[in-house]
């Protein structure tokens, strides 16, 4: 049994960044009409002839408890998933390299104002959202398939925290 602990950056780090826009700062733009965040610097989406690709998921939401069979990785970019309009999901990862046993999974569940960007090689379940709703995601894309699956030996139940 896994369960899903609040998403916390320090925590997250091995996998990747948290992305979130802070109560304060960022900087004006648009004559002051706006605040900017500039939220992720470490995208990798070039390698290999890859190139930035936008794309909005219209998840469903699943039930919890919920059964994790395999994890997938893109070894070659970053990917990086923003809810819309306050949508939490739960992020089940595991480090790079060797493919993830049951031992070295964690599971993160977002507050619905949180993104992420996965590092390169992370292992990650596909998206779990708590409740139904939209996600924009940026990732690589290229001619050729950047998407290694490994199906866990047993399944792994993941809970909410």
């Amino acid at each position: 049994m896994l369960i899903a602990q609040p998403l916390q950056a320090q925590a997250f780090a091995p996998y990747g960044l948290v992305l979130h826009a802070p109560a304060q700062g960022g900087r004006p733009i648009n004559g002051g009409n706006a605040q900017r965040f500039d939220l992720a610097a470490d995208l990798q989406l070039t390698a290999e002839g890859g190139r930035p690709m936008l794309a909005l998921f219209r998840a469903q939401a699943r039930a919890f408890p919920h059964a994790v069979h395999e994890m997938e990785r893109h070894a070659l970019g970053s990917q990086s998933f923003v809810p819309l309009g306050e949508r939490r999901f739960v992020l089940v990862v595991a480090p790079a390299g060797a493919a993830p046993q049951a031992a070295s999974l964690a599971a993160f569940v977002t507050d619905g104002r949180q993104g992420v960007t996965l590092w390169p090689g992370t292992w990650h379940h596909a998206l779990l959202a708590v409740e139904d709703g939209d996600f924009v995601v940026l990732e690589r894309a290229a001619a050729q398939v950047d998407c290694d699956v490994h199906a866990l030996p047993q399944p792994v139940q993941v809970h909410l925290g």
